[in-house]
């Protein structure tokens, strides 16, 4: 089966989560034996990039690139890349996604819509295209309420509502060896796409301060290989002191430093959805609608930094809450996702089993 808009190399660890995420989920719904290969917009572990190119060579050919590669499989799972079954990333991007959905239904090959975030659309084109995917799709799960929300005004209802698959991953027992976990975002810091990036260095730096003041010591993460790595140097030079920087290289790795801490606060989404799946509370430093998935597991341990006056104020108070009750409320969520994801398992394996090759 091919896993589409994944990446598991990729130097965003969040996205390597997504991959072998919904890697984990294809397995638990069709057999631990299942065959998975993973393509992305652009060639990685795949032979060919699925992108402009490639469309234009497919496009009115019988065995163009894009036909030729997926009649290798038996079902596509699409993993929307967590978010991008919208338009705000711009409509070459999504158009791109909707092609290769409308591909794989004409040579009449099962699209699952995994877990997934729908929404928001914006453009006239999208609001058109998306509910020709959505109803071509053989089955659509999404990982928040909204999405679903979203979906049911598209005309789709979802079939089911889960969470997001990193959740399936393996959990391994961590002894705590650090205090706070402080991930330092690359976006936010360099770009102003997303939110004021000299709010968020002034607020990131006074956060470390006041949690210093407390008697907490602070450890500084990278969750994307090279975005966040510049952020996080930068960000230690300027602080001064003797601070831990914590610049892992994969999925494995990060996973072992988030759940060796007593506390994270992040302002990447996965860093945050690592660490609660590791069994590390985390606070979010939100930027956009995505984030609201954690709070609709029941984890209200986050803020939009966009709209909060005083986004270390607010963080601080968190941060008094999880230290007399987080770890209990902690488990009541890891608890509900597991619930969510044994009803999208068992309505992934009522899928047409003619075309998949199950195992035990």
């Amino acid at each position: 089966m091919l896993i589409l808009w994944a990446d598991n190399h990729s130097a965003n660890l969040g996205v390597r989560a997504l991959a072998e995420g919904m890697a984990a989920l294809a397995r638990k719904a069709w057999g631990r034996d299942t065959v998975i290969e993973f393509q992305n917009f652009a060639a990685g572990d795949s032979d060919r990039s699925f992108w402009i190119r490639s469309i234009l060579r497919d496009v009115g050919r019988r065995n163009g690139p894009i036909k030729e590669k997926l009649r290798s499989y038996d079902v596509v799972l699409d993993s929307g890349a967590g978010d991008s079954f919208t338009d705000i990333y711009g409509l070459t991007r999504f158009l791109v996604m909707a092609y290769t959905a409308r591909i794989a239904s004409q040579l009449r090959i099962p699209v699952v819509m995994g877990p997934q975030t729908i929404g928001p659309f914006r453009t006239s084109v999208g609001r058109r295209v998306a509910p020709y995917v959505l109803n071509i799709a053989s089955q659509v799960h999404v990982r928040d309420s909204a999405s679903g929300a979203c979906a049911e005004r598209l005309g789709r209802s979802a079939d089911s509502l889960a969470t997001d698959v990193v959740f399936l991953l393996e959990r391994e027992f961590r002894f705590q060896t650090r205090d706070v976990i402080l991930n330092v975002s690359g976006l936010l810091w360099s770009s102003d796409s997303q939110a004021c990036s000299q709010r968020y260095r002034d607020q990131v730096a006074r956060l470390v301060h006041l949690l210093e003041d407390r008697g907490r010591s602070v450890s500084l993460l990278a969750h994307v290989i090279g975005e966040d790595t510049s952020a996080v140097l930068e960000f230690a030079e300027q602080l001064g002191g003797d601070h831990e920087i914590l610049l892992p290289k994969s999925l494995n790795e990060v996973r072992g430093i988030l759940g060796s801490g007593a506390l994270v606060i992040a302002a990447r989404m996965h860093a945050s959805l690592n660490a609660l799946s590791s069994g590390t509370p985390a606070i979010s430093w939100a930027y956009s609608r995505k984030f609201t998935m954690i709070q609709n597991l029941g984890w209200n341990y986050g803020l939009d930094f966009n709209t909060a006056t005083d986004p270390c104020a607010e963080t601080l108070k968190l941060v008094d809450s999880i230290t007399s009750s987080g770890r209990e409320e902690l488990e009541a969520t890891l608890a509900t996702t597991s619930k969510r994801f044994v009803a999208t398992i068992n309505i992934m394996r009522s899928l047409d089993r003619g075309r998949i090759n199950y195992s035990a």
